[in-house]
């Protein structure tokens, strides 16, 4: 027996069982109803075991031994070999059942009366009774046959569903493993680049150096507890995003332009973490001139159950060849995360001029 079918799917288990107490059941409503003899009965009980053993036989041994591994051939002798077996099985309670049948002796020497007969009686044609054997032997065919096709057919989709899912918990383990590469690549990355900050801002400010600490700390603390549990709040990676704009303002100079607009009231549901941060960094790494005029927009939208993210800012000529050497990263990996995440439900636009660089996210939860 397949111990998968028995043990792991308890749901197929009890349907098996629930089509079983209706065809042993039949018999008792036809005794309620109608004066049934109990040779019907048993010839009943008899063929719908001989029909279960056929499909049984088929489903759980043969087609997983011998139709699943390839070998046709053998899969068919075994199903013919099979339906002659119990075909022999079949007529021999038959015949045991219909023996003790009353009148069932006279019925026979009656049709074989009329088969010698050379023709029909003046007056009327007289529809002969088919001889007993070759109708069993019609039926039992046919509903062998259905069995063996039905049993196979059941199985086949059992396969291949059991396919997909095993298919998709692969798929999972991969989405899995990649975010969690992705995710650790986007952190040493942010990571770096925020010491540099930091590195520079000592040597102008030390308070405002001591506040950068305490606000890395506390991202970092984002980084390596919060996003490690799979999904965060949105309000937290609001508060992450906010802190590191609020960390890079410190070394801000007069000439670059700062919008920030994220929303103050919003339904707060679970969102992958450090989705949004990547294009941050990069408006900043790529988008800033502390000589020239820049600007960086940064702002969200929240719906019920979507988010509009926009990123725009200045594209500088001067850190043209550094862009192209470096900006790839993140905008890399995050394209993958939302790949793998929001597959058909988001929409990732980036629009690039000779003086803008501009990130238009859309996501549909």
């Amino acid at each position: 027996m397949n111990h998968d079918f028995f043990g792991s799917n308890k749901l197929k288990f009890l349907l098996h069982l629930l089509a079983w107490s209706i065809l042993l059941g039949l018999p008792v409503y036809f005794l309620r109803q109608w004066q049934v003899g109990k040779d019907f009965i048993w010839l009943y009980y008899i063929n719908t075991v001989i029909s279960g053993m056929i499909f049984y036989s088929n489903y759980l041994v043969i087609v997983p031994k011998m139709f699943f591994r390839s070998r046709r051939i053998k899969y068919y002798l075994s199903v013919i070999a099979l339906i002659v077996a119990f075909y022999f099985i079949s007529d021999v309670s038959n015949e045991l059942v219909f023996k003790y049948v009353p009148g069932r002796d006279q019925e026979i020497s009656k049709s074989m009366s009329e088969e010698k007969s050379p023709g029909p009686p003046p007056g009327g044609i007289i529809f002969r009774r088919p001889p007993f054997s070759q109708m069993h032997f019609f039926s039992y065919t046919f509903n062998s046959v259905f069995l063996i096709f039905f049993s196979l057919g059941l199985r086949v989709l059992e396969r291949q569903a059991q396919i997909e899912k095993s298919r998709k918990e692969l798929e999972k383990e991969k989405l899995d493993s990649e975010l969690a590469f992705l995710k650790n690549q986007i952190s040493p990355h942010f990571f770096f680049n925020t010491l540099n900050n930091i590195y520079s801002l000592i040597s102008i400010n030390a308070d405002d150096s001591q506040k950068a600490v305490l606000k890395l700390s506390k991202m970092m603390r984002y980084l390596l507890y919060e996003s490690e549990l799979g999904n965060t709040h949105l309000s937290n990676e609001i508060d992450f995003m906010n802190n590191y704009i609020d960390l890079m303002k410190l070394r801000m100079s007069d000439k670059i332009s700062l919008t920030v607009s994220f929303p103050e009231k919003y339904e707060d549901f679970d969102i992958p973490p450090l989705l949004f941060i990547p294009f941050i960094e990069n408006a900043f790494k790529h988008g800033i001139s502390y000589r020239e005029k820049s600007f960086i927009n940064v702002s969200m939208l929240v719906a019920r159950n979507s988010i509009t993210f926009r990123c725009a800012n200045s594209l500088l000529k001067v850190k043209e060849e550094a862009e192209k050497r470096d900006s790839g990263i993140g905008l890399e990996n995050v394209s993958k995360r939302l790949g793998l995440l929001f597959p058909g439900k988001h929409d990732l636009k980036i629009t690039k001029s000779e003086t803008a660089f501009e990130v238009l996210l859309y996501i549909h939860f």
